[in-house]
């Protein structure tokens, strides 16, 4: 089995490059589209594939220019798919050319998270703005220096937790701005799902892997939006049900934060169990969002009987087009890189509080 560690290693070494022309052509269907922002995928994987790039076909603000790839294969079907023109598909050895390409706008960082930094990095370098897939990165070193490389290179950053463009996850939001059902108390909250692949990059450590960084920042990130504060606290633990396959990192983790003030929140992510639910306890009643996070179908209801089911076209659509219009007016994007690396604050925490077997303070 090829994974994206053995072709990007691969495209490295230089064992078969991308011929890739620089010829421009003249159709108009290539040419920048007026009045919208040129995107980049980097990593083409099932994320890629199967939900960015058919989302990049409903944007209203900016639009797929252009792929960057490691297996010429790939190269040649995303070119006849989306009608791309060859100067505007790139492997890793040419990736840093990328900076005298004026299609391209922004570069969309969908690889594993050990190489976010590296390329976010670079696209700053060339002078793009960055979108970045979370988690933002393997540690909050790394997310500090993606950046220090955007705010000297004078682009935007923006980390890719869809769900604070969802509407209503936005609802329950503003539910605990405005205090409508009392102080915040408890929190509880979990996403996962059964994954039964035995080879994949999120079972391997050098690469980032892990349930806690991946479904891990869901529930992570819920609970810091549902509080609306930073936890000073955590306490957590690893497991496995299946330790033949997940060697290096664990399975499944629960931790549990605790906030200034006295909220709580009590959170599970596993790559082992299908969950999905997030319910938010105040003073005065509750609310909840089942599924909060999947790709469509978010719903709720709240202790009065108000029903939370709000719906969007599609949720990477509207991430995207609200992350180019923040670059368009140059106004804040909504997930900022600062975001990403509170999560990442705490799950180091959360992997210190693991190996410490204690409550760790953050």
């Amino acid at each position: 089995m090829i994974n994206r560690r053995n072709f990007i290693q691969r495209s490295v070494a230089g064992a078969v490059g991308i011929a890739i022309s620089q010829e421009v052509y003249p159709s108009i269907v290539l040419q920048k589209k007026k009045g919208k922002l040129g995107v980049a995928l980097v990593g083409l994987g099932y994320y890629s594939t199967d939900l960015l790039a058919p989302a990049l076909q409903l944007t209203q603000q900016c639009y797929l220019a252009g792929v960057v790839t490691g297996t010429p294969a790939k190269a040649e079907k995303w070119k006849q798919k989306y009608n791309l023109a060859d100067k505007n598909i790139y492997n890793y050895q040419n990736f840093d050319s990328i900076a005298n390409n004026p299609d391209i706008d922004i570069i969309y960082i969908v690889l594993p998270p050990s190489m976010h930094a590296e390329y976010s990095i670079r696209a700053a370098n060339a002078g793009k703005h960055v979108w970045c897939e979370k988690p933002m990165a393997v540690t909050e070193a790394e997310c500090k220096s993606m950046i220090d490389a955007c705010t000297k290179n004078k682009v935007k950053l923006s980390i890719g937790y869809r769900m604070q463009h969802e509407p209503n996850t936005k609802k329950i939001i503003q539910l605990r701005k405005d205090l409508t059902y009392g102080k915040v108390m408890k929190v509880d909250v979990a996403a996962g799902y059964f994954d039964a692949r035995t080879d994949h990059w999120k079972q391997k450590k050098n690469m980032g892997g892990g349930c806690m960084g991946d479904m891990g920042v869901y529930p992570l990130n819920a609970a810091r939006y549902s509080v609306g504060l930073e936890p000073i606290a955590v306490t957590a633990k690893a497991s496995t049900t299946r330790p033949e396959i997940y060697t290096e990192v664990e399975e499944t983790m629960k931790f549990d934060l605790e906030f200034p003030g006295g909220a709580t929140a009590s959170c599970e992510a596993s790559f082992g169990k299908s969950m999905n639910d997030l319910l938010v306890t105040c003073s005065k009643g509750w609310y909840k969002l089942s599924p909060f996070q999947a790709y469509n179908g978010i719903n709720g209801i709240t202790s009065d009987g108000t029903k939370l089911n709000a719906t969007v076209v599609n949720e990477q659509t509207t991430q995207m087009d609200d992350d180019a219009l923040a670059i368009m007016n140059n106004t804040q994007v909504m997930v900022p890189g600062e975001e990403g690396l509170k999560d990442i604050r705490v799950v180091e925490a959360i992997y210190r509080s693991v190996a410490q077997k204690k409550r760790v303070t953050i």
